[in-house]
């Protein structure tokens, strides 16, 4: 068999892609995660691209860059991994700019491989077979277990680290039943979820109190630590609890705004799997709410606690999803409120951040604070908007 190429796959879903990277490993590809976080990486993508784009493409370009740069990998047997999300999103022209790039510095025979469900760049995208789809809707799932278990039961953890050294274990264990294509049924994939919150319910802790900080918003901001500046680990060290959905939602989301649309195989396609998905979703929560732990509804539910608050018709970029999210979040007592998104992202202020006036009116209980991450901005103006949030008291009274 021949030798397999190297996958770049820049970074998006932290707490996510030491798992899902095992969804893009094939007999051609063998996946690495690009994990550099050197805060240069974004000048180094500006030098390349036009700075009208948005703040994510300069970051990944500067990842694919750095690593390809540095002389670990070989261009003639290397690729890169896109996301596109295939709506109003600037980003999505990132991947043909950045042939572009490669193309004038050399690197032209760098295969540039395009993941998305839209049929964007036809003929260049990542093949998506079945038993890919089986391990990125496993690894998806237990994502959002572990993510959930470790943030809810870091802030009350009697020895510092005790979550986190939980959270790299199970990732580990579960890296490899990914890897041999193991425990991927529906009634395994729960198992494990089962074994997770056994294990991080019996971490010993004590009793403190702590804020309670949800996190929504434009994807690449709400789950990447170079998108945000390591906005979780900022608000772990203030001893907040931190809440994020996780990409279920997400993934449930874009399926239920795109079920209608495309050909008739891939609306039924769609069906098939939200509703396959939907029902994981569902037992998955279950558990973790008989382990003692909290989490934002099902998404047909949640999607019922945002009627009011946003129009459900809008589905561009992460449309309704964000104050389905915040008046989630809001109800479970995670009454501060980080909206993020990327400076100049321009679904993401008309569709995302117009919201933000009207829910706040909506949640007078809740404090609702926006902030725009960008090359330009200084890390004071970033921090001082966080800490404006975390220092005000909120009127108990109120919800």
């Amino acid at each position: 068999m021949a030798e397999r190429k190297t996958l770049l796959i820049p970074s998006l879903l932290d707490d996510w892609f030491p798992l899902l990277q095992y969804a893009f490993t094939s007999e051609e590809w063998e996946p690495v995660l690009l994990t550099e976080d050197d805060p240069h990486l974004a000048e180094l993508g500006l030098k390349y691209f036009h700075n009208e784009l948005c703040y994510p493409v300069f970051l990944v370009a500067g990842q694919v860059l750095s690593a390809l740069r540095s002389g670990r990998y070989d261009p003639a047997r290397c690729g890169v991994l896109f996301g596109q999300a295939g709506d109003e999103c600037r980003g999505s022209c990132g991947i043909r700019l950045l042939r572009r790039v490669l193309d004038r510095l050399g690197y032209g025979r760098v295969e540039t491989l395009s993941l998305n469900v839209r049929g964007i760049d036809w003929g260049t995208g990542l093949p998506i077979t079945a038993a890919m789809v089986r391990r990125c809707l496993a690894a998806a799932v237990w994502g959002d277990t572990l993510a959930l278990l470790r943030n809810q039961t870091r802030p009350y953890e009697a020895v510092p680290g005790t979550a986190e050294a939980l959270w790299r274990r199970w990732t580990e264990d579960l890296g490899q039943d990914l890897a041999g294509n193991r425990g991927l049924t529906r009634r395994e994939i729960l198992r494990r979820c089962r074994e997770m919150a056994a294990e991080f319910r019996a971490v010993e802790r004590v009793p403190r109190e702590v804020q309670k900080v949800a996190i929504v918003g434009e994807i690449y901001t709400k789950y990447c630590h170079l998108g945000n500046w390591n906005l979780e680990r900022y608000l772990a060290a203030e001893h907040c609890e931190i809440g994020v959905g996780g990409i279920t939602w997400y993934a449930l989301y874009y399926m239920d705004g795109h079920a209608l649309k495309g050909s008739a195989p891939a609306r039924r396609v769609y069906r098939l799997l939200a509703s396959y998905l939907a029902e994981i979703q569902r037992d998955m929560l279950s558990i973790l709410n008989q382990a003692g732990y909290h989490a934002l509804p099902p998404l047909p539910e949640l999607k019922r606690q945002a009627e009011g608050y946003a129009p459900l018709r809008v589905t561009v970029a992460d449309g309704w999803l964000i104050a389905a999210e915040a008046v989630g979040w809001a109800r479970l007592g995670y009454r501060k409120i980080l909206c993020v998104q990327p400076f100049a992202c321009l679904p993401g202020h008309i569709f995302g951040k117009g919201q933000y006036a009207a829910l706040q009116r909506k949640l007078p209980g809740a404090r609702l604070v926006s902030v725009d991450y960008d090359a330009s901005t200084g890390e004071g103006t970033v921090l001082s908007r966080i800490r404006m949030l975390l220092d005000e008291e909120l009127d108990p009274e109120l919800l």
